[in-house]
């Protein structure tokens, strides 16, 4: 899949999806920077590399990896979160399949980002921790309609708006949950943000992501709002690990 510039405006991509991908095994998407690019056999490139392989092995243990390496400007930041429900077996195959896959897909690039659906792994050669990304964002969405979206709308809000308030009060900063619908059918949620937030950032981000619901999923069955700092899900079947 082709990636758009990694700049200071808002990236919006829409896909329609019938289906979730199977296992995170292929990405969702991608960014690469287009404006600042290294050369592999620098400093930067070998810092890079180093980078992701601590990412690599320090993610598993909580589902979130922090870390930068090297110094001055060949100095690189970079952050790992696996979704909340993955385990430890599976957040560690996620890792190290974006990070093989990002090198790929980005391999000149001083900043990058790329989504699965069980993680995410982002590094820039600036600063980032603390910051919420609203420069990187998708949409997915089901292609099916519901037979009412005005009520079904008020109910996915209420529901990922209740899982927000959940999210942003735990050390997690993850919360998923269901509510009933009518003729006895469910409406799954989801949401999550990147641990570096502090927790009012984390709620800034999720109440930002869920006021983009009408414009990316109005009516549908289930979409996303997908970011480099956090991320809501709703669906009308369960896709959460219990």
């Amino acid at each position: 899949m082709s990636s758009p510039s990694f700049t200071s405006s808002i990236h919006v991509f829409c896909l329609a999806l019938l289906f979730q991908i199977a296992m995170g095994v292929d990405p969702l998407f991608h960014f690469c920077s287009n404006s600042e690019n290294f050369t592999a056999k620098g400093s930067y490139g070998k810092n890079l590399n180093k980078l992701i392989g601590d990412l690599y092995f320090k993610t598993p243990q909580t589902g979130f990896g922090l870390d930068s390496v090297g110094q001055y400007h060949d100095r690189t930041y970079g952050l790992s979160l696996c979704r909340g429900d993955v385990s430890s077996k599976d957040c560690k195959a996620c890792i190290g399949e974006a990070g093989s896959e990002i090198q790929k897909s980005c391999p000149d690039n001083k900043r990058a980002i790329i989504w699965y659906d069980n993680c995410l792994l982002k590094y820039a050669n600036s600063d980032f921790f603390g910051k919420i990304d609203d420069q990187n964002r998708f949409y997915m969405l089901n292609s099916r309609n519901v037979s009412d979206p005005y009520s079904f709308n008020l109910k996915t809000r209420e529901l990922l708006s209740q899982l927000s308030k959940e999210a942003y009060g735990n050390r997690k900063m993850y919360a998923a949950g269901e509510s009933k619908l009518a003729n006895s059918e469910k409406l799954y949620g989801l949401v999550q943000c990147t641990r570096d937030l502090s927790s009012g950032d984390c709620k800034k981000c999720l109440d930002d992501a869920i006021s983009e619901l009408p414009s990316c999923c109005d009516g549908k069955e289930g979409g996303r709002v997908v970011g480099g700092s956090c991320y809501i899900r709703y669906e009308i079947y369960p896709f959460v690990k219990v």
